[in-house]
């Protein structure tokens, strides 16, 4: 029996710790989410996705669509008939400062990146290499990268999975190497982007 008490004190003082945090996922502001309801600001955020319309973005699917959501940290995924929708948790940029957001489009694909810092990312952290070839242990840019019409802004893979839910990259959209590898398939070029 005074086993069992202790048990209980020690399950129920662990549930009483864990509830700030689990009613903090769970407030919701419109706001946040550009009109797309969805759980507040969380420091890892891979199960907290809210469903999107393209209908609220794009007027036409065109050769299909992605919306990069910043703020949930999902990349939306419709083909050109809307009967094909995939939701992927992703790594957005670091700052406010790196984000950038509008309408672009996916103007050239690559398996194998191979991967230049800017000038920007070498000036914050000077000991970055000028250059790594495809493969290399510690290309950013994983097994797999879809260019976008901005220059140096990028969807591509992770070699480092814990970046997936953060706040991690340098401006890019980063996705599991597996996920970045099944969307590289099914997007064609052309494809429209929007990050918001």
């Amino acid at each position: 029996m005074r086993d069992q008490t202790r048990r209980s004190l020690i399950l129920g003082g662990a549930a009483a710790l864990a509830t700030p945090t689990v009613l903090r996922a769970q407030e919701y502001t419109a706001e946040q989410f550009g009109g797309v309801t969805g759980p507040s600001e969380t420091r890892r955020n891979t199960s907290s996705f809210a469903r999107i319309d393209w209908r609220d973005h794009f007027e036409t699917l065109g050769v299909a669509t992605i919306i990069c959501d910043t703020t949930s940290r999902a990349l939306h995924y419709w083909n050109s008939t809307g009967t094909d929708y995939r939701l992927y948790p992703t790594s957005v940029p670091m700052t406010e400062e790196l984000t950038r957001r509008g309408y672009t489009e996916i103007v050239r694909k690559r398996v194998g990146p191979t991967w230049t810092p800017t000038a920007s990312m070498r000036a914050r952290d000077p000991s970055l290499p000028e250059f790594m070839d495809s493969g290399e242990p510690g290309n950013p840019l994983g097994t797999h990268a879809m260019y976008l019409s901005w220059p140096a802004y990028l969807i591509h893979g992770t070699h480092d999975t814990r970046k997936i839910g953060r706040r991690s990259s340098s401006g890019c959209i980063g996705l599991y190497n597996e996920k970045i590898e099944e969307l590289y398939n099914i997007t064609p070029i052309g494809t429209q982007v929007r990050l918001i």
